[in-house]
């Protein structure tokens, strides 16, 4: 048989196996050059495998949810030459037409040879097409008696089991107490085995802060359009954020480092991770050269990044490496945290829900859109002298958005 392999893709050296997500086809379906047949899950992306050549799926020898290496056979599929998805459809529509006509012409060779004129009116008028059951006529044949007997017994089974299902659907729906069992996605156990590691091996420490938004807010109120019409994208406030955690990482080295061993790395650059939810898991895409960026494209990168992560569609490159990691929880209604570094990186910062409440200004009290901050941080490299500044200097430039051009 003339016969393509469908391939698992090379993987990345950091990456040993990888699990199949979801077949995009079944045995015996027609497939086209270069379209999606499986999609292969490791534990930072999905990768989709294409038809390396047109044909019928002929076998799968790795279903969903198996665990699978670099090259290894998925599947075959037998080839079919100079085909085009279009001709493939012809096929298989002719195909079915040609299964159709020869079940019709059974049926009504049936009907013809063993049916009186008036049995046959009968069926065509209830549409039966089932004729699994004996007549008792001479030599077992239908009669028009036959016919009605069956219709009134299939209405009464059908409404005895719309009954039994009602009364099943109401002592399930009050007493049922059940269970699911879902197997973890690479994503999912990746992301379980990173956490306790974390846990077991530095020492995280978390301190907090709240900051006053109002003056994002009004600068966001004043621009926002114009800022829209001018770059195409909303603003935002990630891009606040971001520039708030570059400056402050300018002006605290130690939190833009890692541990190596005995030593301590110190990054003279800014690859900030973005923490993005997606139905799998969460991933954390980099803004590499960060503070080299305008708000604009920092906007613009973070919404591709969602959208790219919750299509599968982000690439290795695009969650390897980081020096510092920013969550936004508030997005989903969360009011307080303590976030989980992102190895190697020993800083996170977390944000939270922008809520309007009671703060004294001025020995005033006063209403205003709060929202807490918090900074874990690996306490064997980092103080806490360090990190309060840090965060610190994250309020004060939230509270004041112009100390970024006067570096103050």
């Amino acid at each position: 048989m003339n016969s393509s392999d469908i391939l698992v893709p090379h993987l990345p050296e950091s990456v040993n196996t990888a699990q199949v997500a979801k077949w995009h086809k079944n045995v015996g379906d027609i497939v086209t050059i270069d379209e999606i047949l499986v999609e292969i899950e490791t534990d930072k992306i999905i990768l989709e495998v294409p038809a390396i050549s047109s044909g019928i799926l002929h076998t799968i020898f790795e279903v969903q949810g198996s665990t699978v290496r670099s090259q290894q056979i998925l599947g075959k599929i037998k080839n079919v030459k100079n085909v085009t998805k279009k001709s493939l459809d012809k096929i298989e529509k002719k195909i079915s037409e040609k299964k159709e006509l020869n079940d019709n012409q059974t049926l009504n060779k049936k009907i013809n040879d063993t049916l009186s004129p008036t049995v046959r009116r009968l069926i065509s008028c209830y549409n039966i097409k089932d004729f699994k059951f004996q007549g008792t006529g001479v030599n077992n044949r239908i009669t028009p008696q036959d016919i009605e007997i069956y219709m009134n017994n299939k209405k009464k089974n059908n409404e005895n089991n719309q009954i039994k299902y009602n009364v099943e659907k109401k002592i399930n729906h009050t007493y049922e107490r059940s269970t699911t069992k879902i197997k973890m996605s690479n994503l999912r156990k990746c992301i379980a085995e990173r956490l306790l590691n974390v846990k077991k091996n530095t020492a995280i420490l978390t301190t907090f802060n709240e900051v006053n938004m109002k003056p994002i807010i009004k600068l966001r109120q004043k621009y926002g359009e114009k800022f829209k019409e001018k770059y195409g994208v909303k603003l935002g406030f990630m891009s606040f954020y971001v520039k708030a955690v570059i400056e402050g990482l300018k002006r605290f080295p130690e939190i833009n480092a890692m541990l190596d061993k005995d030593e301590i790395i110190q990054y003279h650059y800014y690859d900030i991770s973005i923490a993005v939810s997606t139905s799998k898991g969460l991933v954390t895409p980099i803004l590499r050269n960060a503070n080299l960026m305008s708000m604009s494209e920092i906007e613009k990168k973070i919404k591709k990044f969602a959208i790219q992560a919750n299509e599968s569609k982000l690439k290795i490159e695009d969650l390897t490496g980081g020096n510092f990691t920013i969550t936004n929880g508030g997005i989903f209604g969360s009011l307080f945290s303590t976030p989980i570094i992102n190895p190697p990186q020993s800083a996170i910062l977390a944000l939270h829900n922008i809520k309007d409440r009671p703060v004294v200004i001025d020995n005033k009290i006063c209403i205003r859109p709060m929202m807490y901050i918090a900074l874990s941080y690996d306490h064997r490299i980092i103080d806490g002298k360090e990190a309060v500044g840090f965060l610190l200097s994250i309020k004060k430039i939230l509270e004041d958005f112009n100390r970024i051009i006067l570096h103050i």
